[in-house]
């Protein structure tokens, strides 16, 4: 989630635990549940490994544990702080700060190694979008009701309502699988993979991709549709060839590790010489995808060889874009993406 959210969740959280510190809890809580996220700062040699690595180590719940652990001790050794709370007590206070940020960041899509350093996929439970407004104002609001009274209670209103907000996510997220399932079992693709998320801003809009020889079958389906039929558009993935040739390299490997089959290749001419791109369907929304990495490049011989990863971006969604998005909530004739002009008319 998004930087302010994962403060104002630590705040609450630390308010919660530990509400004698008064407002010192609420800036001790923004600090842990922030912590995770200074991996950002960490050059790990080229775009593909920063993108993949980012959510590693610092969002481990082993690693976090044992901070939490190490803190704690380290609090109980000081008098002051022995004072006012015991060495459970202060174990508490920081394991749940420090945990909660992966935790909530697992319910997103982009990927979070919650027993780093296991080889495990990293986890997406993909009910929440990165920034939702309806999860953390509560936050934000308890926070700010704290810290102009610091009483226990505004914050545990608040943290029960956000996490009655991540239980209505995936019970919408259910809901809409199960529209999509059908549809797609009428079609003979009910092995197909697919991904189920929320629109940008709001889970009463959901954008479905399914993978299906080659292609990439995109739509929308909101909670509010009724029973209008489920339409999903087509996308092309790529040549078969550019994707065995992505994965002859190492960050190809490393992307499909990471990103599963939702990845699109193209080939792409720069100073006459093709490159080879990988583009990670999960994220963004069709046509504007924000994580495209360079992987290798073509010799004259017609042979790919890698490259260090670069990375591009799609742009993001305008004002314009988002306010389709707002109506097709409530109209489900408002098509917020067009697909290709040269896929228009293809199978849907």
């Amino acid at each position: 989630m998004d930087s302010l959210t994962q403060a104002c969740l630590g705040a609450a959280v630390a308010g919660v635990v530990m509400p004698r510190l008064g407002r010192r809890a609420l800036l001790l809580g923004a600090a842990l549940g922030s912590l995770p996220d200074l991996d950002v700062a960490i050059d790990y040699g080229d775009a593909v490994a920063d993108y993949t690595r980012h959510r590693g180590f610092s969002h481990s719940l082993l690693v976090l544990t044992a901070l939490a652990t190490l803190l704690a001790g380290l609090a109980s050794r000081w008098r002051r702080s022995r004072e006012i709370a015991s060495f459970t007590h202060w174990w508490w206070l920081f394991a749940l700060c420090l945990l909660t940020h992966p935790l909530l960041d697992a319910f997103t899509t982009y990927g979070t190694q919650l027993l780093w350093p296991l080889p495990l996929p990293p986890v997406s439970w993909h009910s929440l979008f990165i920034i939702d407004p309806a999860y953390t104002l509560p936050l934000l609001i308890g926070v700010i009701v704290f810290a102009i009274r610091p009483r226990r209670r505004p914050l545990s209103i608040a943290l029960g309502l956000s996490c009655a907000y991540i239980g209505f996510s995936l019970g919408a997220q259910a809901f809409v699988e199960s529209r999509v399932k059908s549809a797609l079992a009428a079609r003979g693709l009910a092995q197909a993979p697919m991904l189920v998320q929320p629109a940008p801003l709001t889970t009463l809009l959901w954008r479905v991709t399914v993978i299906d020889q080659g292609q990439a079958l995109e739509g929308w389906v909101g909670l509010l549709d009724g029973d209008a039929p489920v339409t999903l558009n087509p996308w092309p993935l790529g040549d078969n060839t550019w994707r065995q040739a992505a994965l002859a390299t190492a960050d190809g490997q490393r992307l499909a590790w990471f990103s599963g089959p939702f990845l699109r290749y193209d080939v792409v001419t720069s100073d006459a010489q093709p490159h080879l791109t990988a583009t990670d369907l999960r994220l963004g929304i069709p046509g504007l995808h924000p994580f495209v990495f360079t992987l290798a490049a073509c010799d004259t011989a017609g042979d790919w060889y890698p490259l260090s990863s670069t990375r591009e971006s799609q742009g993001r969604p305008d004002r314009a874009l988002l306010e389709r998005l707002l109506a097709r909530v409530v109209d489900t004739s408002v098509e917020p993406v067009l697909p290709p002009r040269d896929v228009a008319d293809g199978p849907g």
